[in-house]
């Protein structure tokens, strides 16, 4: 199987491309450290076996994983690019138990700007996001406030803030006025 490799803007995270889909209907699953598994993906159990692997993002058609400062990529490239390898060879999903992402209950009368909202990050933000090695996912919307979680590759990328309060940010006042500002919310 050849697997391509793309940067992301985060130098601490590589793609991983197979070729093939890897998580249907855009579903993505994010393991921010080995203790997140929980017996949720054998694939992100194995990866993280790898020393100085410190992140797993499953994005639709691609692998992200970041390191840790303590090791470099042309030492761990290759281990990765064959742990996947392997494992997709299988057959087997690369998640098997889904999380399930905590939104904020919806106040009364706001569901028509979280739908105008998630679906500007469904067409707009998620695509060119997930081109970066990440995803970025709605949590809430209360009085104007708009509460997001970033994840993957885009987690822990220097630009991150920049890119939620400068593109994502001016993109919802633009087209949703009721949004006021966006703020991250951790995990």
């Amino acid at each position: 199987m050849f697997i391509e490799t793309e940067d992301t803007p985060n130098p601490a995270t590589l793609k991983f491309l197979p070729g093939r889909e890897l998580m249907p209907n855009g579903a993505t699953a994010d393991f921010i450290d080995a203790d997140s598994v929980a017996g949720r993906s054998r694939l992100a159990e194995v990866l993280f076996d790898l020393e100085g692997v410190s992140r797993v993002f499953f994005g639709g058609d691609f692998v992200a994983v970041t390191k840790a400062d303590t090791v470099a990529w042309d030492e761990l490239k290759p281990q990765v690019l064959s742990v996947v390898a392997d494992y997709l060879a299988t057959g087997q999903a690369p998640v098997e138990h889904e999380a399930v992402v905590v939104e904020d209950a919806i106040a009364p009368g706001d569901e028509e700007i979280v739908k105008q909202i998630k679906e500007l990050l469904d067409t707009r933000v998620r695509p060119a996001v997930a081109g970066d090695g990440g995803d970025i996912v709605f949590r809430g919307y209360r009085d104007g406030i708009v509460r997001l979680t970033m994840q993957g590759a885009c987690s822990g990328c220097p630009s991150s803030r920049a890119t939620l309060k400068h593109g994502v940010e001016n993109m919802l006042r633009h087209y949703v006025p009721e949004v006021v500002s966006v703020e991250q919310v951790e995990a």
